[in-house]
């Protein structure tokens, strides 16, 4: 029986059954998809979590409700186009999939990976030894108790590590190994369960590179402090700071981590100091001035009371900074321990072309996808390309930890 032609709708649904197997980390956060038909540069706002502050005795406190929300920006259009020929289309779905789409979608995977990969950065808990290589169910469980002062839920839990984390830690693991010859290439990433979490290997983990730093930096004047219903849509401030060597183009990076003296976190459930100083992130690069002034943007906001409050104290002035995140001008990897809704993936159906005879447009478990078949005069070839929209988005660092290599 001869093979049937292979109509744009069966290629869109299996190019979205290749995504979904070829993503790692695009597979663990939040994924959601708008069905509205979506252009690049359109936000989606979703709202934050409300936290509540328990009240003593019977008479009835009431709470302000203050509701903050963040917004999703869908600014990633990405596309695989490639020649084929009338005959191409008589293959069966399963040689045309093995053929082309699977390494389009493998490209197209591994670049929505990367993409959330860099949301580290964002990141403000962070654990280990920089320029060590995590490789013991210690240094593993050093995030987990983390996330856990973050009172984090323990359900959920996973980690995605460079190649050079997951093979020390999979040694570990050679027990836990699935021996199914037919895993795809999601289970193929897994290396197993292991200090509460699922634990991956994706090879799009960055290595962040420091400022260059310089100096003593400090803080500069005391108490600044800020108020959630100043700052509930960023969770982000202004720190003033000096000491810094003059003039330093960079003198911190984004992604940077740092702690302040007698700053120590504070569980958001309880307000009880965790006993450690609170992780600060830089979320913007920043440079020196000629007198080693610095205004440094971090997060999170510091807090010191409320149903939001983040530390048990400002910092007072001339309170030391240190840097957590490695030396100077270095980079280090940047695996990531994280609750699935620390992160988020939308992706949204894009717009059909009218010109086009031969198209079609899928949604997926979150994904969707577009084809498109046309002629290329000028190249007298017959097209086709697929091509993905969407965006990525820290939904709450709090729900991540940063395991450093």
């Amino acid at each position: 029986m001869p093979n049937s032609i292979l109509t744009p709708s069966v290629i869109a649904k299996e190019a979205l059954i290749q995504l979904e197997n070829n993503l790692v980390m695009g597979n663990l956060v939040h994924r959601d998809y708008k069905k509205e038909f979506a252009k690049v540069g359109d936000t989606v706002t979703i709202r934050r979590p409300v936290q509540f502050q328990a009240s003593d005795g019977a008479s009835r406190v009431n709470q302000d409700v203050t509701e903050g929300n963040t917004s999703i920006v869908i600014n990633s259009r990405k596309h695989v186009s490639w020649g084929f020929s009338t005959q191409d289309l008589t293959l069966s779905i399963e040689e045309y999939s093995e053929r082309y789409i699977n390494p389009a979608m493998i490209a197209l995977g591994n670049q929505v990976d990367s993409d959330l990969c860099g949301l580290y950065s964002d990141v403000y808990n962070f654990v280990g030894t920089p320029g060590t290589v995590p490789s013991t169910f210690a240094e593993l469980g050093g995030a987990g108790q983390l996330l856990d002062e973050m009172a984090v839920p323990k359900d959920k839990r996973n980690a995605v590590h460079n190649p050079a984390t997951a093979w020390k830690l999979a040694d570990g693991l050679k027990g836990v190994f699935v021996q199914d010859k037919a895993r795809g290439a999601f289970e193929e990433a897994k290396i197993g369960r292991y200090a509460g979490f699922d634990n991956y290997m994706d090879q799009n983990v960055k290595v962040h590179t420091n400022g260059a730093r310089g100096g003593t930096p400090l803080v500069n004047g005391g108490s600044q402090a800020v108020t959630y219903a100043n700052v509930k849509s960023t969770m982000t401030q202004s720190l003033v700071t000096d000491g810094w060597s003059n003039s330093i183009t960079g003198v911190v990076k984004k992604g940077d981590v740092f702690t302040i003296a007698n700053v120590f976190a504070v569980n958001p459930m309880s307000k009880q100091s965790t006993g450690q100083l609170q992780n600060f992130v830089v979320v913007a690069d920043a440079n020196s001035d000629g007198s080693g002034n610095a205004t440094i943007t971090i997060a999170p906001a510091i807090i010191t009371s409320g149903a939001y409050q983040t530390v048990t104290a400002a910092p007072a002035d001339n309170a030391a900074m240190t840097f957590k995140s490695g030396t100077a001008s270095t980079g280090y990897g940047q695996n990531l321990t994280f609750h699935k809704n620390a992160f988020a993936l939308v992706m949204v159906p894009l717009e059909m072309p009218d010109g086009a005879a031969f198209k079609a447009r899928e949604q997926y478990k979150g994904l969707s996808a577009r084809v498109v078949k046309d002629y290329d005069i000028d190249a007298d070839t017959d097209v086709i390309r697929i091509d993905i929209l969407y965006g990525t988005k820290t939904l709450d660092p709090r729900l991540a930890c940063r395991l450093t290599a």
